[in-house]
Formats: C-alpha cells, structure tokens, sequence
C-alpha cells in the first residue's frame, strides 16, 4: 500500500489535493502531526485532521510526533484518525497508551528513531496493528533514506512470522524509486516529495509495481 505523506502536498489547496492522490491509487492519506518539542518542527493539529476527514474517503495514517502522546490521543481519534501511531521514545509507558488507542476505536501504531534499536519496540508488538521504521530522522520531509534502517524492518517480518502476529510495517523516510527496492519487506510505503512533486499516478504506481 501506498500512503503519501501530505507534509509535502499544497495546503492551500489540500481538499484538491486528497481528491488527486485518491484517484491517483493512494490507500491511505499519511498525516505528520509534530508539536515543536519532540521534533524541531511544527505542523498541523487536531482541528486540520477533522477537516481532512470530511473531505477523503481512504483511510487517515496520523503519526504523532510529538510529547506525551496520552494527552491528546483522544482528540486526534475523535478528529477521525483511523491508525495512530505514537513513538516509543515520547511517553513514559508506551503499552498503557497503545491499549488506550485500541479502546476508542483506532488502530495502534508505534515507531522508533533511526538510534532507537529495535529492541525499545519488541515487548510491544503483540499489542500493535502497525509499526513505522523511520529511514530518515522524524522532523522534516526530503532527507535521504537511511539504508542501514533496512534490517529493522526484515527483522519486524521476521518476528511477524515467527510469533504469528499480525501487525503491517509501514517505511516512511526517502522512499522512491531508487529506495523501493530496500522496503521489499514492507508493508506500507510513506512518500511525500516523491508523490507531490510528481506526477501523482506514475509516482504511485510505481513505488507498487516495485
């Protein structure tokens, strides 16, 4: 599946946008939510996720970058998101705030800086529906990919199998054409430049047929 990161779309004309990537062949919309603190960056909030909702039918990726993820999951879900993905390293007991994900509705997601070892995530996994390897460092869209994150993501297919779970690895940081070919483990692939600044159907289509 392919879910373009909409960091990288127009936002002056975002409701043009979500319809374009819709019919292009996007699965999901991917939503970099990011509060200045946890990232040095700042991006949308809850009030642009609802509004986003209204106006697309596939399914909302809302990735919180951001601290104390507990405080707001409530919101960001209410709002309309569908996975919600917190990150390991933001919150002091990560296992109470994916149970709580699950509770009202949505699916739970985690993910781990590119220094985070694989290992922060694993007593977590049985209570996952997604996990995001990030190949770039969380904060800003067009950096390069990270090749030397690849193994975590074999590595998350591995114990997908070996412990018959059920959870999708989702690769998000860099992915294009030229990537595609280390994310062969995915699940999920994020694009944002690589979508956006391309023709958005040949873009999609592609990171598929690869």
């Amino acid at each position: 599946m392919v879910a373009p990161s909409i960091l990288s779309a127009d936002f002056a004309n975002l409701q043009t946008e979500l319809g374009a990537i819709a019919e292009a062949g996007a699965d999901w919309v991917h939503v970099d939510v990011m509060d200045g603190h946890f990232v040095p960056n700042l991006t949308i909030g809850v009030p642009v996720v609802a509004s986003i909702k209204k106006v697309t039918k596939l399914p909302l990726d809302v990735h919180l970058m951001i601290e104390n993820p507990e405080k707001y999951i409530e919101q960001f879900i209410k709002a309309g998101s569908d996975y919600l993905t917190i990150h390991v390293e933001a919150t002091n007991d990560p296992l109470r705030v994916l149970k709580r994900i699950r509770e009202l509705g949505a699916k739970a997601g985690i993910s781990l800086r590119p220094g985070t070892p694989l290992s922060a995530i694993t007593p977590f996994l049985s209570e996952l529906d997604l996990v995001l390897v990030m190949t770039v460092e969380p904060g800003f869209g067009g950096q390069n990919f990270m090749k030397d994150q690849v193994s975590k993501i074999s590595e998350l297919k591995r114990l997908r199998e070996e412990k018959k779970m059920n959870y999708l690895i989702e690769v998000d940081g860099g992915v294009n054409e030229s990537t595609i070919g280390e994310c062969h483990d995915a699940d999920v692939l994020v694009a944002g430049n690589y979508v956006f600044k391309n023709d958005y159907t040949k873009a999609i289509r592609k990171l598929k047929e690869s």
